[in-house]
């Protein structure tokens, strides 16, 4: 039960989807949907409301922010997350807009008096622990195999399964060829979600079992096992996010053009393609023992020099890994920006020879410090 907002007073409003999944689940609800039933865009601007869908009629709370969609109906019309018509009007029922939704524990709206409408038994399947899908329509939109396998990262813990059937529709929309249309940003975003859920594995297991795996990320198919014991290392408490330090991790077994591949397909964000390309010297610097020169190419391709954050994000993750190499890497690194180029120029060097020099010297402090 929740109070209703003066601001709707009069209108049809429901609590919807994740809100009340979560708080049905125990979990914390950080905010709310709303659905409004046999509304005009019209009688929400009157209200104060700030109209921000383009797509479809979404309005923004004047004080809350909170957003309350009206009632709305989707129909096929073409490829991928976006190829839909839709349709919302004030006769569109509170039941043909849960009957678009997903799975049915998202299928679930709650009025302000606390009674539920759950016409796909969304409660009895979050008692079941199922994940199951509202109706033939899911196939439709290619992004929930994505959002599916998500939930079950998120809520595996808690004895989720996906339904045999749902998992049936899965398996064929990904062999359809309707993922290859979702643009790379929708899906770099339900992963980037997925690698900061409990169970981040799932995922991409689930993505394996049902062939969405060898759309977007074919080159993890034969290395995903050995991925997926390297993303458990991820680092706390660092200035980037865990989520990006699991994918930079899951992608570190991989050889660089495999993992440039993926980059570039997911288009992904400039700085977790370079935290992936850094992993992956952290690892292969730890592979071998330590050396002047294997040392030094690690800190200046982590521009060791101008970017001490990056150095010290790598020395966090190599602790967590090989604890025992952390000191003398630490210590490499201090000796090695120590070198002060200022001094070479006083001897008088200068261009090219500044920089064998100053190379050289730094060399030295690493190796003395590996000594």
């Amino acid at each position: 039960m929740f109070k209703q907002d003066p601001k709707v007073k009069g209108l049809e409003v429901h609590r919807v989807g994740g809100a009340v999944r979560d708080e049905l689940l125990g979990w914390p609800v950080y905010d709310n949907d709303w659905v409004v039933v046999g509304a005009t865009p019209d009688m929400m601007r009157k209200r104060g409301f700030k109209p921000v869908g383009r797509d479809f009629p979404v309005f923004l709370h004047p004080e809350t922010s909170e957003e309350y969609a009206l009632a709305r109906t989707e129909r096929k019309s073409g490829h991928g997350y976006g190829g839909f018509e839709v349709h919302a009007s004030p006769d569109v029922t509170l039941e043909e807009d849960l009957l678009r939704r997903d799975l049915t524990i998202n299928a679930i709206a709650q009025r302000a008096d606390g009674e539920f409408t759950d016409p796909f038994h969304g409660q009895q399947d979050i008692e079941n622990r199922l994940l199951r899908h509202v109706s033939p329509a899911f196939s439709e939109d290619p992004l929930r195999v994505l959002r599916t396998a998500r939930f079950l990262a998120r809520y595996a813990n808690l004895g989720f399964t996906i339904a045999a059937e749902t998992l049936d529709l899965m398996q064929q929309v990904s062999h359809s060829g309707e993922l290859e249309h979702l643009a790379a940003e929708r899906v770099w975003v339900e992963t980037e979600k997925a690698l900061a859920e409990p169970s981040p594995d799932i995922y991409f297991t689930t993505l394996q079992r049902c062939g969405a795996l060898s759309v977007w990320w074919p080159e993890l198919n034969d290395h995903l096992s050995a991925g997926l014991t390297r993303l458990m290392h991820a680092p706390e408490q660092t200035h980037m996010p865990l989520a990006h330090w699991r994918y930079a991790l899951l992608v570190s077994v991989l050889v660089d053009p495999q993992r440039d591949a993926l980059a570039q397909r997911l288009r992904l964000p400039n700085a977790v393609a370079q935290l992936a390309r850094h992993v992956a010297l952290s690892f292969n610097l730890m592979a071998a023992p330590l050396t002047d020169e294997g040392v030094l190419h690690w800190l200046e391709r982590l521009d060791g020099w101008r970017k001490p954050e990056q150095v010290k994000a790598q020395l966090q993750l190599i602790c967590r890994i090989n604890s025992e190499l952390e000191a003398p890497l630490r210590n490499a690194w201090q000796g090695a920006k120590a070198v002060d180029p200022q001094a070479l120029v006083s001897e008088g060097l200068r261009g090219g020879a500044l920089g064998e020099a100053l190379r050289a010297r730094r060399q030295q402090a690493v190796a003395k410090a590996l000594a």
